[in-house]
């Protein structure tokens, strides 16, 4: 059984996927490490650096050789449309209701605010006043 060490840029210490053969390609490689980090292949890509030379692995049907220590970092797919979810969740501000809880708040913070206002109205009176 053959492995191949790899580690996410921002995480500290290396796991291992295990395979067979003298090397793994590079797409094989991709979907083991999202299915053991239950990734999923519409959120993101997987960018794969070898560790020791910084050099980055393109090719899908790429080799990399077993024993090889890798660093994984996620990235945006380019082109990737969004989810149909996120257009039609969307609301326009007049559709959305306030619950009758918060209007509470608003009425309290409304009227703080304009007893703010008539305060320091009348300490700028009272700066302008000459003694």
């Amino acid at each position: 059984m053959a492995h191949i060490h790899y580690k996410f840029s921002s995480k500290l210490s290396y796991d291992t996927v295990v395979f067979d053969g003298p090397n793994i390609s590079l797409t094989d490689l991709k979907k083991q490490i999202m299915g053991r980090e239950k990734l999923r292949a519409g959120d993101c890509d997987l960018q794969i650096i070898n560790a020791q030379t910084k050099e980055e692995f393109k090719e899908d049907g790429g080799h990399i050789p077993k024993g090889s220590s890798v660093i994984v970092r996620r990235i945006p797919l380019i082109g990737a449309k969004s989810s149909s979810n996120s257009k039609t969740n969307h609301k326009e501000r007049s559709d959305v209701q306030i619950p009758k809880a918060f209007e509470s708040h608003r009425a309290i913070s409304e009227s703080s605010s304009t007893r703010a206002l008539s305060f320091f109205s009348k300490v700028c009176r009272l700066s302008s006043c000459v003694f």
